[in-house]
């Protein structure tokens, strides 16, 4: 029965639905649930998943989907903010990785070509794992999201380097040379990106505009934009996730791309189903039991010692602590990359099965853990914060704006600038009002300033970040996020900092306001209820107008 491909998929997505809706009543993360469903249907457990190459298929269709979407929201100007950091934590973190893993491997009486893959595997982050996770926390347009973004990229373009050095070290002797195959690789990936250019200015923008007049064709044609950008980025000798994510970019700077985007959430996220859960599956945990040691001593060093490792190179480029450290916690992990070169040194003949499972034990540990952490990060730096000022200069100078003193008069700080807040923004602004704006997103930030906005980049969560607002001379502050938790983060900030002003706060439901205003909002709003019952007060009184005393019509 469970070789039909049809049923072998129906089970998955069943159990996957079961078990993802028990970790959500356990308040468990949902990657670590499909994780465990690729376990138990795979050879460790029941061995119900057999056909492997259709669910690859989903996979990768699910990963070129996650990584387009990506490109898509990638404004191009943000490029010249985050890419020298983005640069440097990337390939500084590769190297000191590497340098410290090799050296423990050392340690434990590995020999040294194995101690080098072991090393190397240890500095490669998922990056469909962390932007998936970025994405569900709202997090991928911040500015740590940013630039781990960034980084995730150089690592996979690292990754495909150091693959391919392998795959010719191993072919020694052959007709073609490593310089000249590194050669090739240069020229393609200048080729690649010079098409992706002339694309995007001159082909794309008009063929969009005749697409867009059936939402049907326009969805369909972003599909398989993705996926043949993922098959020219492999073709090219790339990874599919650097073609996909190129795709997205050549028309990020459409008009096209919000609506793209939001459609192709929900495909993205069932698709990416398969890839954690032939993650789990192919899994066999009977050869990991003799690694256990090893496995831990690597899993912390990864858990720990990479994002100490981005946080001390973001720290010395002049971020906060606070961004190094939730930036740093999307290196916790290793990635399915990890996996596939130990799989490449074992075809080699330069590892043996038990370095494999190591690497693979490694995998399992530090996904789930770091999964957990990055979705707790605010928690976790509430309480770390105290011991994280090593890794902070005593003038953070990327994040500060000389526009911000103490002393400077405001009659209302506004919290936010999404749809809602640059509305009420621009309507503060007409009326003549004293104002400074604060947004989490650096492009938000950038657009408002052109636009003649008193704009600060900042994390409302940030109790630090809270400190260095002028709230003695501020009368209001209004927060137009609907988040009720940052809400009320934001107030623990302000009560700390003794702020003696008024607070105004946005939510989402009338039980989101009765907390709020228990917790001491002098003014909640709930935008889209506001604005119906304006609405529906404006109509009232046109009907008003028109209607005679006795019921006629005027």
């Amino acid at each position: 029965m469970f070789d039909s491909v049809f049923v072998q998929i129906g089970v998955i997505v069943g159990l996957a639905a079961a078990v993802g809706g028990l970790a959500q009543l356990l308040r468990q993360p949902l990657i670590v649930a499909f994780i465990a469903v690729g376990i138990l249907l795979g050879p460790s457990a029941f061995g119900m998943v057999s056909l492997r190459s259709e669910i690859e298929l989903f996979a990768r269709l699910g990963i070129a989907l996650l990584l387009f979407v990506v490109g898509l929201k990638l404004d191009i100007h943000i490029i010249r903010t985050v890419g020298p950091v983005a640069l440097a934590s990337g390939l500084g973190q590769v190297f000191f990785t590497s340098v410290v893993g090799y050296l423990i491997a050392l340690m434990l009486g590995m020999p040294h070509v194995t101690a080098i893959y072991v090393a190397v595997a240890l500095t490669f982050s998922s990056t469909i794992i962390i932007v998936k996770l970025l994405s569900d926390k709202r997090e991928v347009d911040s500015l740590h999201g940013r630039i781990a973004v960034g980084f995730l990229i150089v690592q996979d373009i690292v990754v495909v380097l150091v693959m391919i050095g392998l795959t010719a070290f191993g072919k020694a002797g052959e007709e073609v040379s490593p310089t000249w195959e590194a050669l090739g690789i240069l020229f393609k990936g200048g080729a690649f990106l010079l098409t992706v250019a002339v694309l995007m200015h001159y082909v794309l923008p008009p063929l969009l505009h005749r697409l867009a007049r059936s939402p049907e064709l326009l969805m369909l044609f972003a599909i398989a934009w993705a996926v043949l950008g993922a098959v020219a980025g492999e073709l090219l000798g790339f990874s599919k996730e650097v073609g996909a994510f190129l795709a997205g970019v050549s028309i990020a700077s459409t008009p096209y791309r919000e609506q793209v985007a939001a459609r192709l959430v929900s495909l993205r996220d069932f698709l990416l189903l398969f890839f954690f859960i032939e993650l789990g599956a192919s899994l066999d945990l009977g050869m990991l039991g003799a690694q256990l040691g090893a496995s831990a001593i690597f899993s912390l060093f990864v858990l720990v010692g990479n994002p100490l490792i981005v946080m001390a190179i973001m720290g010395y480029m002049g971020y906060r602590k606070r961004t190094g450290f939730l930036a740093g916690l999307t290196v916790a992990q290793i990635s399915e990359f990890s996996l596939i070169l130990a799989a490449l040194g074992l075809s080699l003949g330069h590892l043996q099965q038990q370095t494999v499972g190591l690497i693979t034990l490694v995998g399992l540990i530090t996904i789930s853990a770091s999964t957990y952490m990055i979705l707790y990060s605010h928690a976790l730096y509430e309480r770390l914060a105290p011991w994280l000022s090593l890794f902070e200069r005593k003038v953070p100078h990327r994040e500060l704006d000389s526009q911000l003193s103490a002393n400077a008069r405001v009659d209302i700080l506004l919290i936010g600038l999404g749809r809602y807040g640059a509305a009420v923004a621009a309507n503060l602004r007409e009326r003549g009002c004293h104002m400074l704006a604060v947004d989490f997103d650096p492009s938000a930030v950038q657009h408002h300033v052109r636009d003649g906005y008193l704009v600060h980049y900042g994390d409302a969560e940030d109790p630090e970040f809270v400190a260095t607002l002028p709230l003695t001379a501020t009368r209001w502050v209004v927060s137009t996020i609907r988040d009720i938790g940052i809400n009320q983060m934001l107030l623990q900030g302000l009560r700390q900092q003794q702020y003696r002003g008024r607070v105004a706060v946005a939510c989402s439901s009338r039980r989101d306001a009765k907390k709020l205003e228990q917790a001491g909002v002098d003014l909640v709003l709930i935008p889209y209820s506001d604005a119906a019952k304006e609405a529906a007060d404006q109509l009232m009184r046109l009907v008003a107008v028109e209607v005679e005393p006795e019921g006629g019509v005027v």
